[in-house]
Order: C-alpha cells, then sequence, then structure tokens
C-alpha cells in the first residue's frame, strides 16, 4: 500500500477535511470546465505542503492522485517547498511531471520554484531555456506554465528583448494561454514602459491577446492617466 499519511489520513482525506472550511461553489465558478474542484483556500494548501515537504515527500509525489484539482496544485506545491536536488536536470524532470498534470489556471499559477532566489539565479540560463520550450509546446497550459513563470523570473534588462520575442511567437488559441501572454506583457510595460511601448507598436499578437493587454495595463494602478488615455486609443477595432 503506498498511501501517504498525515495526522493518521490520506492526503485526499486530509483533503477531503480542509474542503469544510473552504467554498466550492465559488472557487468552482473561477474555473469553468474544470471538473472535481473543492475550493480548498490556498493558504491550507500551503500549508499542507509543507507539512508534506519535511516528511517523506517523494512516496507522496509518487502516490500523489490527480482526481480533484487541489491535489494537482498540492503537488506543485510540494515542488515547491522542498530543497531542490543537487542535479537541477533531476529537480526539473520531477516539475515535468507535474507541468503536464496542469488542468487549470490555477494549478499553473500557484507553482514556485523551490529554493528561492538563489536556485533561480544559479540555474537562470537552464531555466530560461526550460520555460522557453513550455511557451511552444502546443498544449494550453502547459504553454500558460512557460509564459507565467518566464514572467516570474524574467522580465528584466537581460531578457526583456527576448522574452518579448518569445511572447509574440506565440500561436494558440486557448483562452489562458491568451490571458497569461496580457497579463505577463502589462507586467513588462509596467517594469519597462517605453521599451514595451514600441513592442506594442509593432507586434504579431492576435488581436484579442493584443487588446487584453492594453486592458491590464489599463486596469494597473502603477501606471498613470495620461498613459492609460494613450493606452486605450490604441485598440484594435473588431473586424
Amino acid at each position: 500500500m503506498n498511501d501517504f499519511f498525515i495526522d493518521g489520513l490520506t492526503v485526499k482525506e486530509m483533503l477531503l477535511k480542509l474542503a469544510e472550511n473552504g467554498n466550492q461553489k465559488f472557487s468552482a465558478s473561477l474555473h469553468p470546465g474544470i471538473e472535481h474542484v473543492l475550493g480548498i483556500r490556498i493558504p491550507d494548501l500551503r500549508k499542507l505542503a509543507a507539512r508534506i515537504a519535511k516528511g517523506d515527500w517523494e512516496r507522496y509525489l509518487s502516490a500523489a492522485d490527480t482526481y480533484y484539482m487541489e491535489e494537482r496544485m498540492l503537488q506543485g506545491m510540494v515542488l515547491g517547498c522542498i530543497k531542490p536536488d543537487t542535479d537541477v536536470e533531476r529537480y526539473l524532470a520531477r516539475v515535468t511531471d507535474f507541468v503536464w498534470n496542469i488542468n487549470s489556471w490555477s494549478v499553473c499559477d500557484t507553482f514556485k520554484f523551490a529554493g528561492g532566489k538563489a536556485f533561480t539565479e544559479k540555474n537562470k540560463v537552464r531555466l530560461w531555456e526550460y520555460l522557453k520550450h513550455w511557451m511552444h509546446v502546443g498544449e494550453e497550459y502547459q504553454i500558460r506554465f512557460g509564459v507565467v513563470m518566464a514572467m516570474e523570473l524574467f522580465v528584466d534588462e537581460e531578457h526583456l528583448e527576448k522574452l518579448l520575442a518569445e511572447y509574440d511567437a506565440i500561436r494558440h488559441d486557448g483562452y489562458y494561454v491568451k490571458m497569461g501572454v496580457a497579463w505577463a506583457l502589462s507586467v513588462c510595460f509596467v517594469k519597462f514602459p517605453e521599451r514595451t511601448m514600441e513592442f506594442l507598436k509593432s507586434n504579431r499578437l492576435d488581436d484579442e491577446t493584443y487588446n487584453k493587454t492594453l486592458q491590464k495595463i489599463v486596469e494597473s494602478y502603477r501606471v498613470d492617466a495620461e498613459t492609460k488615455n494613450l493606452i486605450r486609443s490604441m485598440k484594435r477595432k473588431n473586424n
């Protein structure tokens, strides 16, 4: 029997217990089309992940199920809490197994690489190539993973032009890809307004992604009113 137990309960039993203090109806409404949503509060999931990471987390991952959306989220959170393998490729292989299990925007967006800034700085070259790969794999949530994680790690002076080029090259009709790219580009604009503005004046984004990017920029409290008016004027008209 390979079940992982905590406080005498299997992880699935623990999640069902945590769900009693959650909000299933509200959480399900945020994930249209996604089945088996428990509605567990994110802080509760993170606390559980931290506890699992202090124990035999490899046994947990080997036995982890994916029936409930939160079971998928928990696996990503555990991978963010453990000490990364000395061999970065071994750790990234664990992450890859998780990425193929992503089935919603929240499973994607709650993931963080383990080891904090020290890990990402040490392995920045490898992580750039790793995330660039995911941005063009062809599957909606896996592309979003690459987009969002690259936004988290590489909106900087060194990578901005390359990052904008990668976002510009993405071709996928998935809603959560388009929204992920729009979100990421709005972050680029906040941090590097002049250079991102030049990109917005000349790009190959589809109209939906482009207009959603403008909307995200306008919604930012870090963009001044005059700039927001200019951004509004740049909206593409629907054919």
